[in-house]
């Protein structure tokens, strides 16, 4: 049996292999399943308005925020602020809307970090008021002594911590329970809901912050029948918090996305989403008035 020539055998036995070779490597790449896109962030909102609208302009600024970080961003509205600080917590949420007490609540509970602060006005503070109906008569916040308020959430800075504290300081609250000075306390779930419910005569005051009056009432008849007599110190903006845990350069690259949302290119996107300007960059410090706010009360 006459032998064929090493060159040839070897140069078949190649050829066969690259075949197979690539055969194989076509198969294992249908075979395979698709690669894994990038995590899609969570963020969750703070139901300070009411849910539907917020979640429909929520997800447009998720929209934006995809578009500027390149990660996929979905959105929900928390059903009370508590669940905005629990989503935190059992990071459930990669990033949330927070007020100045739901932020210090969810670093001390859930290790959640500061991302921004929001800008209002062109200001990242705030102050919160307790108003009263103008034809009521009442002059100062000693008067409720009796009467009814409405406050906005046992969690919310303007509409609970921060009020609180001022009746406390001034001796009017006993032993951290407002039933101690009025005679009946709600609460709202929201400012609007407060705002009207203190318009249509439901509870005699209402806490709220220092620009609820201008936002929810667009009336300005409406506007002239709300004051205010109390107003507190300075509060630190809301702003946006991420969980414990998030990858730091996404953290990194949110910030740097969040920096950039702002008017007037997104001016009508974030009025309509919590009536802010844009974001300013924020740090833990920052919020160390509110944790001395959070221990007085006790939360």
């Amino acid at each position: 049996m006459p032998l064929r020539r090493p060159s040839s055998i070897l140069a078949a036995m190649i050829t066969l292999d690259r075949r197979r070779f690539l055969l194989t490597v076509s198969l294992a790449l249908l075979a395979a399943p698709a690669r894994a896109a990038d995590p899609v962030l969570h963020l969750v909102l703070t139901p300070s308005q009411k849910p539907t609208d917020l979640l429909a302009t929520g997800e447009e600024f998720a929209k934006e925020l995809t578009k500027l970080t390149g990660i996929p961003v979905r959105v929900t509205v928390a059903s009370d602020y508590a669940a905005v600080i629990e989503a935190l917590r059992n990071r459930t949420a990669d990033l949330a809307f927070v007020h100045p007490v739901g932020y210090v609540l969810a670093s001390r509970e859930a290790k959640a970090t500061i991302v921004v602060r929001n800008l209002w006005h062109g200001k990242s503070s705030f102050t919160s008021r307790i108003y009263v109906r103008k034809d009521s008569g009442i002059k100062s916040v000693e008067e409720l002594r009796g009467k009814t308020i409405a406050f906005v959430d046992p969690a919310s800075s303007s509409g609970y911590t921060y009020p609180m504290v001022l009746l406390i300081q001034r001796g009017l609250v006993k032993n951290r329970d407002p039933k101690t000075f009025f005679r009946e306390v709600v609460f709202s779930g929201s400012h609007d809901a407060g705002m009207r419910a203190l318009l249509n005569g439901h509870v005699d005051a209402l806490a709220s912050f220092d620009m609820a009056r201008e936002q929810y009432l667009k009336d300005p008849a409406e506007r002239e029948r709300i004051v205010y007599v109390a107003e507190t110190p300075e509060i630190p903006e809301a702003g946006i918090a991420a969980r414990a845990g998030l990858d730091p350069a996404t953290f990194t690259k949110v910030r740097a996305a969040l920096l950039q949302i702002k008017a007037p290119a997104h001016a009508e996107l974030l009025r309509r989403l919590y009536e802010i300007d844009g974001f300013a960059p924020a740090d833990d410090r920052d919020y160390d008035p509110v944790r001395a706010a959070v221990e007085l009360l006790g939360v």
